[in-house]
């Protein structure tokens, strides 16, 4: 019961949050600028679905790529870390 309570109330709060913050009317205008840009960006995508996979496969491969190179970096930096240890415990 306690994680349905705390969910509905994100949700709620979030929800109250969202309406607040429409009565700006510079978040108003904001929000219909990017929901209109969304939808002819959606648009554009149903009336070109080859473009919208090459786009989607050419941001996988990026995503892809910037992990591995993390990852080799992050391995690269536990293997200093190794042996700098390594030479402290063996003085």
């Amino acid at each position: 019961m306690g994680k349905k309570t705390l969910f509905s109330s994100i949700a709620i709060g979030a929800v109250v949050g969202g309406v607040v913050s429409l009565f700006n009317k510079e978040t108003r205008d904001y929000v219909m600028d990017k929901g209109s840009q969304a939808k002819d960006q959606a648009s554009y995508y149903v009336n070109h679905p080859n473009e919208a996979i090459e786009n989607l496969k050419s941001t996988v491969i990026d995503v892809t790529e910037m992990i591995d190179d993390n990852k080799t970096g992050a391995l690269n930096a536990l293997d200093q870390v190794e042996n700098t240890v390594a030479k402290v415990f063996k003085k």
